[in-house]
C-alpha cells in the first residue's frame, strides 16, 4: 500500500462545524477557538462563512472573526462566500482565501441554496473574477458527491462534471464532498477515479462527514489513490440537517491519531488539537464525537483515580 508522504489537514470545524450546531458561538470565541486550533500547527483553518446571518445564524459577523486573526501569519483562513456579494465583505475584511460551493445534484442545490447547479457556477464565477485582481485564492466545494438526500445515489459522472467545470473556472482546489455522509471505500475510490480523469489529483481534496462511520475508512481509500488533503472538524463538530441522525464530520484528532500511526506527516500536534478539542467541550458547551477525546478523557479520569 502506497500512501502519501504528507497529508496536509484542512480544519473545517469552525464554519462547516459550527454552522450546523444549534447554539450560535460568539465572535470573541470563535476567534479564541481559531487560535488554540493553530497552535496546534494546522495550516488551514475555514474561520467562517459570510452567508446571511438570516439564513445562517450561526455564521453571523464572520467578517469580525476574520480581522481578529493574523492574516499575515503562515496560517490560512478561507472563508465561505455564496456570490459576489460575500466576496466584497470577504475582501473588506482582508481574506487571503475564499471558498465557494456548488452541488452535484439538482435537488439539493435547489433545496440548500434555491437556485440550479448553473447559476450557482455562475455565481462561483463572480467570485472568481472578483478574487483574481486581489490575488485571493479560490477553493471549490462539491457537496452531495456520495448521496443525496432527495435523489439517492449521485452518478460518479455528475461529480466530474461540477469539479471540471469549478477547476476551469480557476479554483485552484475542488473539495469533494460526502454531505450526507452515506459514502463507503468502494464508493469513494469510484469517485475520485472519475474525478481525477478531468482533475487533477493534486488539486483535490476530500471532505467526509461520519454519518454511518465510513469517514476514515473513505479517507484511508482516498489516500490509497494519491489524494493529500483531507478536510475534518475538531471535536468530530457539526453534522447535516438533511441527514437524520447525522454525526458530524470526521474528527481532526481521529484522523491524525490515524495518520500518526501510518507515519504519514502533518505537522499538526496530536495533543495540540485535543487541546482545542477540551476548549469546545468545556469553554464552548458542545457535543465532542470523537473516539481520541473519548479514551484521552478516560485515561485522565484513571490517572486521577
Amino acid at each position: 500500500m502506497t500512501l502519501p508522504r504528507h497529508v496536509t489537514i484542512v480544519e473545517v470545524g469552525p464554519r462547516d462545524g459550527l454552522q450546523n450546531e444549534r447554539r450560535t458561538v460568539g465572535v470573541d470565541q470563535r476567534v479564541a477557538l481559531i487560535k488554540a486550533l493553530a497552535a496546534s500547527g494546522l495550516p488551514v483553518i475555514e474561520a467562517g462563512s459570510l452567508v446571511s446571518p438570516r439564513a445562517v445564524p450561526q455564521m453571523s459577523d464572520s467578517d469580525a472573526v476574520l480581522r481578529g486573526l493574523p492574516l499575515s501569519g503562515a496560517t490560512r483562513y478561507p472563508v465561505l462566500v455564496p456570490n459576489a456579494t460575500g466576496m466584497v465583505r470577504a475582501i473588506d475584511a482582508g481574506a487571503r482565501e475564499v471558498a465557494v460551493f456548488v452541488s452535484a445534484t439538482e435537488a439539493f442545490s435547489q433545496r440548500n441554496i434555491n437556485c440550479s447547479v448553473a447559476t450557482s457556477l455562475d455565481r462561483a464565477a463572480e467570485v472568481v473574477a472578483l478574487a483574481g485582481p486581489h490575488g485571493i485564492r479560490v477553493r471549490g466545494y462539491v457537496s452531495c458527491v456520495l448521496g443525496c438526500p432527495y435523489e439517492g445515489t449521485v452518478p460518479v459522472a455528475a461529480v466530474a462534471d461540477v469539479a471540471e467545470r469549478l477547476s476551469a473556472l480557476g479554483c485552484t482546489e475542488v473539495s469533494l464532498g460526502d454531505t450526507i455522509g452515506t459514502g463507503t471505500p468502494a464508493a469513494a475510490r469510484d469517485m475520485i477515479h472519475a474525478v481525477a480523469e478531468r482533475v487533477a489529483l493534486n488539486r483535490l481534496a476530500v471532505h467526509f462527514h461520519d454519518t454511518f462511520g465510513q469517514a476514515l475508512a473513505n479517507v484511508l481509500a482516498c489516500l490509497e489513490l494519491g489524494v493529500s488533503v483531507i478536510d475534518s472538524a475538531a471535536g468530530g463538530l457539526g453534522g447535516c440537517p438533511y441527514a437524520p441522525g447525522a454525526s458530524g464530520n470526521l474528527a481532526t484528532e481521529d484522523l491524525l491519531y490515524m495518520l500518526d500511526g501510518m507515519d504519514v506527516a502533518t505537522g499538526v500536534s496530536l495533543d495540540g488539537v485535543l487541546d482545542a478539542v477540551d476548549l469546545i467541550a468545556h469553554d464552548l458547551q458542545l457535543p465532542v464525537r470523537s473516539k481520541v477525546h473519548q479514551a484521552r478523557r478516560q485515561r485522565e479520569v484513571c490517572d486521577a483515580a
